[in-house]
């Protein structure tokens, strides 16, 4: 927080003023939950938003005094900005309520956000929301990264989140620094579970799906974290190497690597219990991939707007339109029959849509020779009206080298950069950034600090606080890195020393949501 002292001293005095200005009763009541009659703000630390772009949520807490009643109104105001930045090129902030009435001492949580414009200049913009009931004012800070990555913070604790073995899920979180397992961990599979090859969990975070080589399983997270398997809810699909739950937790997708013939399945689930709604001897909706195609680890994704579904299927990549809203009746299908089909220049293996839905990206292996050390590419393709556009042309500079020869798993940032996480060869890998340029057409930059990780990399994940990103590797001796992302370069990922047992040959890794 860069606020000078005159700022502090006004805004201290700011409710104090107003009361001698306008009166009021009993001014010079402690504007916080040390007396019964105040009111506390806290929030859920920094985000990062590019250019064009809304930001993650900034949950602000409002707990009150055993004996507060009355409305507290929230505002916001840009404290610092980067040198040069106008005001009317600030982000801008809303709120999903900013009028709160308190009857009782239960906290209330609003949400904040701040978007920015294309020209919003890059660097970082520390806001202050403010409470104010009465005479008495509250205030929280907290810093919004536009583009780069400038804000003086160091997360030191992160979301949830579970990690798939050969034989257990591994539920952890970080707290203080320290790597924490979550209640019951490590679950251990059912003994027929065969090989695993995939997990997903629904947006509330009450259901985890895990692919194993003898079906779906589906475990009830409970109370910290613990897993509870539902014997009720195994899907019968022996071949799911990607899964992934609609933001509205509606629909199961399922990327089948079925020998010759993979298939992307749509499996309607409970909100109430998770398990499948598909009544007894209907067929599950699916769509067929490329024939001759594969599904690798995590190879798919949905649009965060939930109208695409893209899986990378070996020798194309396939993105088809989803309805999430269409109820299953037995005929019908929530993904559409026709679909856009791009021909891999290589093997496509992973697939990723920006937070936006305004672009695809496509992971290949082999687009530059197989015995290149640089040989994977990177594509990106831009969306309009949930249709796929004009990727730039083949040149021998796009796709663009993607930093190793197996870029495994993608992630883009609603910060403007986007990672990949590639096997680089025996007993090394890498995370890369690229800097995203959304003109016509658009465009990557690549970053010169890449972060290494252990052998094989097969997932990451962002986990709900936004501050850490993780990463699993199938080989090697270390099954588990963290980075939080770095305070001076931008776009940068820094190491985070962990310490814990994670359990041999993860194949993949999910945040659990806030």
């Amino acid at each position: 927080m860069r606020i000078g002292k005159l700022g502090w001293v006004l805004l201290a005095a700011a409710p104090v003023l107003a009361c001698l200005l306008t009166g009021c009763g009993d001014f010079w009541q402690a504007p916080n939950t040390s007396t019964t009659t105040g009111f506390a703000l806290t929030n859920s630390g920094n985000v990062t938003v590019a250019q064009g772009a809304t930001s993650p949520d900034v949950t602000i807490t409002v707990t009150p005094g055993s004996s507060f009643t009355g409305t507290v109104t929230l505002s916001c105001s840009v404290t610092s900005a980067p040198t040069g930045a106008t005001s009317s090129e600030y982000p801008t902030c809303n709120f999903s309520s900013s009028s709160l009435t308190f009857s009782s001492a239960t906290a209330q949580t609003p949400t904040f956000t701040a978007t920015a414009s294309s020209t919003t200049p890059l660097g970082a913009y520390d806001f202050s929301v403010t409470g104010v009931s009465g005479s008495v004012a509250e205030s929280t800070s907290f810093c919004v990264e536009v583009g780069t990555g400038t804000c003086s913070t160091a997360a030191t604790s992160s979301g949830s989140f579970y990690i798939l073995s050969s034989n257990a899920v591994y539920g952890f979180s970080i707290s203080s620094g320290t790597l924490t397992a979550m209640s019951g961990s490590p679950t251990s599979l059912p003994s027929n579970a065969g090989s695993t090859q995939a997990m997903a969990i629904d947006p509330t975070g009450k259901f985890l799906y895990v692919a194993t080589a003898n079906g779906i399983l589906l475990y009830d997270v409970g109370s910290g974290g613990a897993l509870t398997l539902d014997t009720n809810g195994t899907i019968s699909d022996a071949s799911s190497f990607a899964l992934k739950v609609d933001s509205t937790g509606h629909w199961l997708l399922d990327a089948s690597d079925t020998t010759g013939q993979p298939t992307l399945y749509a499996w309607p689930i409970s909100l109430t219990n998770g398990e499948s709604t598909i009544v007894s001897g209907a067929s599950v909706p699916g769509r067929l991939l490329a024939a001759g195609g594969s599904v690798t680890y995590g190879g798919m994704a949905i649009s965060a707007d939930n109208k695409l579904v893209s899986v990378a299927a070996g020798n194309e990549t396939d993105t088809f339109g989803f309805a999430v809203g269409t109820d299953f009746t037995g005929a019908t299908n929530p993904l559409s029959s026709s679909h856009d089909h791009r021909t891999a220049i290589g093997t496509a293996i992973s697939v990723a849509f920006d937070p936006n839905t305004s672009f695809l990206y496509i992971g290949e292996t082999g687009v530059y020779g197989s015995s290149n050390s640089d040989s994977g590419g990177l594509r990106i393709i831009p969306i309009s009206s949930d249709n796929l556009g004009t990727e730039p042309t083949v040149t021998s500079t796009y796709p663009y080298p993607s930093g190793g020869t197996g870029p495994h798993a993608i992630l883009a940032d609603s910060n403007g950069y986007v990672y990949v996480a590639n096997s680089v060869g025996t007993g090394n890998g890498n995370i890369t950034g690229f800097l995203l340029n959304t003109s016509t057409p658009p465009s990557l930059t690549l970053q010169t600090n890449s972060a290494a990780t252990g052998e094989d990399p097969l997932a990451m994940a962002l986990d709900s606080s936004g501050d850490f990103v993780f990463v699993v590797n199938n080989l090697g001796s270390v099954p588990l890195d963290a980075y939080t992302f770095d305070a001076s370069t931008a776009g940068g990922l820094d190491p985070f020393t962990i310490t814990g047992t994670v359990g041999a040959s993860p194949v993949a890794i999910v945040a659990v949501p806030k």
